[in-house]
């Protein structure tokens, strides 16, 4: 029966691997707007280590300056938010990467059977057909997959942003609490 169809029409062949073709696509456009999230991820993480250090050497002055202590704890939250935002990307990265593996063997296993089913080979067909279908599921799965964790992590991205624009809010009110406390009186005598 698959034969029949595949030999009435050339077509049939490419719908076969079509649809692979397209999901591999995707998965590929994924993985590399994936690997460019997590290069500026681990650009942020390395910036955020960067700030803790250098408040590390500012240590005596934190008596002094009670907001130090403050803002060097914030920056080690997000600091942290991050660590977790870059291994949830690479979860997503590799789900990506399995999704195109996937795809791909999806459509080798396709085109295959498709060409064992020209030859007359039909008890093979069914064998590389159903291999074809559970790569192809199995890619599914991965996409899924990766785009959930991409959810995730867009999700601890603007949790970084809210904590973010929380402490400069706070610093921005204390210095203008600071300034305004230190401005001259006009008095008059």
């Amino acid at each position: 029966m698959l034969a029949d169809t595949l030999s009435s029409s050339p077509f049939a062949v490419l719908t076969f691997i079509a649809a692979p073709a397209i999901l591999t696509n995707a998965s590929s456009v994924l993985t590399l707007s994936t690997g460019n999230r997590f290069a500026r991820a681990i650009d942020r993480a390395r910036a955020l280590a960067s700030a803790i250090a250098a408040h590390r050497g500012d240590a005596p002055a934190a008596s002094s300056h009670p907001w130090l202590s403050e803002d060097v704890r914030v920056l080690l939250r997000q600091l942290d938010m991050a660590e977790r935002r870059v291994l949830v990307l690479v979860r997503a990265l590799t789900a990506f990467y399995f999704a195109v593996g996937s795809f791909a063997m999806g459509a080798l296993t396709s085109l295959a059977g498709a060409s064992l089913s020209v030859l007359g080979y039909s008890d093979t067909t069914q064998v590389v057909l159903a291999v074809a279908v559970t790569a192809g599921v199995c890619g599914v799965g991965g996409l899924v997959s990766g785009a959930t964790l991409l959810v995730w992590e867009s999700r601890l991205t603007l949790g970084i942003l809210r904590e973010e624009a929380t402490a400069i809010s706070r610093f921005a009110r204390d210095r203008a609490k600071t300034w305004e406390s230190s401005e001259p009186t006009d008095s008059v005598e």
